[in-house]
């Protein structure tokens, strides 16, 4: 039996200097001073991101990890905010800088704000799924995950121009700062509004939607309503300097 649990170790202790070996041969790939977008993980999984500043600080904090002048660089997220009461409207294209943006191992993404929104040509930019990185040089679980793992819905609250939306239905989970169902009720003698979110596919495939930043409505903004549409809150982040 000695010689068999030598061999059961000896194969776990390979396995493991493999696994090592591919994180180091990855981590070698990035290239953290040209980076300048990456599809961030979201901490809560929810809707609810602590509004624009909080979803800039995620963006902020996991740049972080690529050190180099990645984690010198000011992040936003690519995120629109709608007009409520005193709330100004805040487009998503206006608040990324102008570009260009490069993913983690240097590729390029887009050149500037109108080549990402094909303002002149759709589609001129390079988002798809094996470009559209996270901050670690992985690809998103896209379409074809196993079940429960797709992950490639993008939160944008944004039109196809990367602009807010004005038709009073919300998109951005109460601005960003909502895991409910429903938007807090102004009246009591009027149903609250549902809570939801616009979504973009980062893997550009899915129900006919190639949008990469407006592709569909979520189910609702809490962890589980944005699983259950194909995603898990993640956010793009791009570098604004």
């Amino acid at each position: 039996m000695k010689p068999i649990v030598v061999s059961t170790v000896a194969i776990a202790l390979l396995g493991s200097a493999t696994t090592f070996a591919q994180a180091q041969q990855q981590q070698a790939q990035l290239q953290p001073d040209v980076a300048s977008f990456f599809v961030a993980e979201n901490p809560s999984g929810s809707g609810n991101l602590g509004g624009l500043a909080g979803a800039d600080q995620i963006c902020q904090n996991q740049a972080q990890s690529l050190g180099g002048r990645a984690a010198t660089r000011t992040w936003h997220a690519y995120l629109s905010q709608e007009q409520r009461g005193t709330t100004p409207r805040i487009n998503a294209r206006d608040r990324i800088g102008t570009g260009p943006w490069y993913n983690v191992k240097g590729q390029l993404i887009a050149s500037n704000v109108a080549d990402l929104h094909g303002d002149q040509q759709r589609d001129r930019n390079n988002i798809q799924r094996l470009t559209a990185l996270d901050v670690k040089g992985n690809e998103i679980p896209g379409v074809g995950s196993p079940p429960g793992g797709n992950q490639h819905d993008i939160l944008t609250g944004s039109d196809p121009q990367g602009r807010a939306f004005i038709d009073g239905i919300d998109h951005t989970c109460n601005n960003w700062t909502s895991d409910a169902m429903t938007l807090p009720q102004q009246n009591a003698n009027i149903p609250a509004d549902r809570a939801r979110a616009m979504l973009g596919h980062v893997d550009r495939s899915g129900g006919q939607n190639t949008s990469w930043n407006a592709a569909h409505m979520s189910q609702g903004c809490s962890k589980q309503a944005l699983i259950n549409t194909g995603g898990a809150g993640r956010i793009y982040c791009f570098a604004t300097n």
